[in-house]
């Protein structure tokens, strides 16, 4: 184990053992990607309806290495993470266990969950089309692939290629149409680029706003955050400067893609079953109620009613391939950004 990885991991595990002395029967101890201020408002609802208390030690990366690094000594119970990629790094290396729970079935599609139930997804997050209002038309953009007509040409915007989520939408494509046509549909959106892609999500609206693109992809959920930010008030004139566009909605069409937040049980879990009450919980009505009003993002539960901006963005069809065919491809995607030099 090298030094960083050891010094990280007793980081880790002392702030778990400062946050409770014991494995209680009646605690579970997360590693999280998630922001603090968005999971917070979850755990303490768990911990109010059931008595158990929620221990989070807040990763940034780098988080299969430590669990593999700790074995049998790792506090930790779940894994909760935002994108699927993520999920498939703990769940490739082995260290997710299946969870058999009717409730979780119930709730969670079979395609936004593991085939072996290693994984679920939590909530789902649509990566869509930002249009300006007036330079965009409404219905000149359809497709995925209509990103790639010449007709775009300097007026797109996007974040790295490499990201997480650009990672996860070039791997759907290869999982829908295979490596070759997306290599072709990939070379034509980078001829399309108003700029080296940069920023995050939010600084593709405001190139919007600046006049420097007309289109950017981006996730459905920052709309939110921008219309709500009163602390940054100007990214409320980014956000009303955007239309969120749908893609693929026609009948026969693949639908939008979506990534996803998830979880997964730890097989060196020392909390079972009290990891599954949260899974559980996670998913029920309240909870998904709470994700959908603190982050915007869409709950993977139907019948929660999310927030009446959001709502007012409108309703979509979304893609229903499985999220861990498109896992499988996102190494084949991360060689294709490279082999076409799309960050260049």
């Amino acid at each position: 184990m090298n030094k960083s990885v050891f010094s990280s991991l007793v980081a880790m595990v002392a702030s778990l053992v400062v946050a409770t002395p014991a494995l209680a029967a009646e605690e579970v101890n997360l590693y999280s990607y998630r922001q603090q201020s968005l999971l917070q408002p979850l755990t303490d609802a768990f911990t109010e309806e059931t008595g158990i208390k929620v221990n989070v030690v807040h990763a940034a990366k780098g988080l299969a290495e430590k669990i593999k690094a700790a074995g049998e000594n790792n506090p930790a119970d779940l894994v909760l993470t935002v994108d699927i990629g993520r999920l498939e790094e703990v769940r490739a290396a082995g260290l997710f266990e299946a969870v058999n729970s009717p409730v979780i079935d119930e709730v969670v599609p079979a395609h936004l969950r593991h085939p072996d139930n290693l994984w679920f997804a939590l909530t789902t997050r649509a990566r869509v089309i930002y249009a300006h209002k007036d330079r965009v038309k409404e219905g000149e953009l359809n497709s995925l692939k209509d990103l790639a007509d010449p007709k775009w040409q300097g007026r797109i915007c996007t974040r790295s290629g490499k990201h997480v989520y650009n990672i996860g939408l070039i791997a759907s494509v290869i999982a829908e149409d295979g490596e070759a046509a997306a290599e072709t549909w990939l070379k034509g959106l980078k001829a399309n680029l108003a700029r080296k892609p940069q920023g995050n999500d939010r600084a593709q609206a405001k190139a919007i706003f600046e006049g420097q693109c007309d289109l950017a992809i981006a996730n459905r959920y920052y709309m939110g955050k921008m219309f709500y930010n009163t602390k940054s008030p100007e990214q409320q004139e980014w956000a009303e400067q955007i239309r969120v566009v749908y893609l693929d909605q026609d009948i026969g069409g693949r639908g939008q893609h979506i990534n996803i937040s998830g979880a997964g049980l730890l097989k060196t879990a020392k909390n079972k079953d009290n990891a599954i009450k949260l899974l559980e919980f996670l998913v029920g009505e309240k909870a998904q109620g709470l994700y959908a009003t603190a982050n915007y993002e869409e709950p993977v539960r139907t019948g929660i009613k999310t927030d009446e901006f959001i709502e007012s963005l409108g309703d979509f069809k979304a893609d229903r391939i499985s999220l861990q065919e498109v896992a499988d491809q996102r190494a084949a995607a991360a060689r294709l950004v490279d082999r076409v030099g799309y960050d260049m």
